[in-house]
């Protein structure tokens, strides 16, 4: 490693996941038939905060699932039964609704594609919609989120790191810089 610095702090969070929160309401002029699904981990707490948020301003309880791409992954080796599987909790049925699918971290597309893929297996869903905290770049994929908290421009060679609460006894997102 050589250097890492904060772009994003409690705050800034707290403001780009109330902000994505409006964002959701507007465009779909509301939230009836949405259901906001988390991949794991850090997703899945992202797309609690945001259920909550909207809430909030709606007043309506929206349902919030989580989503296990374990096996959906393009990565996976041969020897899948290494990979553990940490279950996907859908609250409802996926058919016909508008589905917000939340991530921290946007990158090469390949999490989303798997996410989506797991999506379509459980229903046939109206619309899915993505929202990520931090949009770094480099898709190797065509996936293009629909909410971004922050757009962050970053060489291969940089991490991004988001830590949260309720996993990582922290609030924060860090950029690292490693040696090549």
């Amino acid at each position: 490693m050589i250097g890492k610095s904060e772009i994003m702090d409690e705050a800034a969070i707290r403001r780009a996941l109330t902000r994505i929160a409006h964002e959701i309401i507007e465009r779909n002029k509301g939230v009836a038939d949405c259901v906001i699904v988390g991949i794991k981990t850090r997703g899945i707490y992202l797309a609690k905060r945001l259920a909550q948020r909207i809430e909030q301003i709606e007043n309506v309880k929206l349902p919030v699932g989580q989503l296990d791409i374990t096996f959906y992954r393009d990565d996976l080796t041969h020897d899948a039964d290494d990979a553990v599987l940490q279950g996907t909790q859908l609250p409802t049925d996926v058919t016909g609704k508008t589905i917000i699918l939340v991530d921290d971290v946007l990158y090469t597309g390949r999490t989303v594609r798997a996410a989506l893929d797991a999506l379509v297996d459980a229903g046939r869903p109206k619309m899915i919609q993505l929202a990520v905290l931090v949009d770094r770049g480099h898709r190797e994929l065509p996936i293009r989120p629909d909410y971004v908290g922050k757009n962050v421009p970053t060489s291969r060679s940089e991490i991004i790191s988001v830590e949260l609460q309720e996993v990582d006894g922290d609030e924060k997102v860090t950029i690292t810089q490693i040696a090549e």
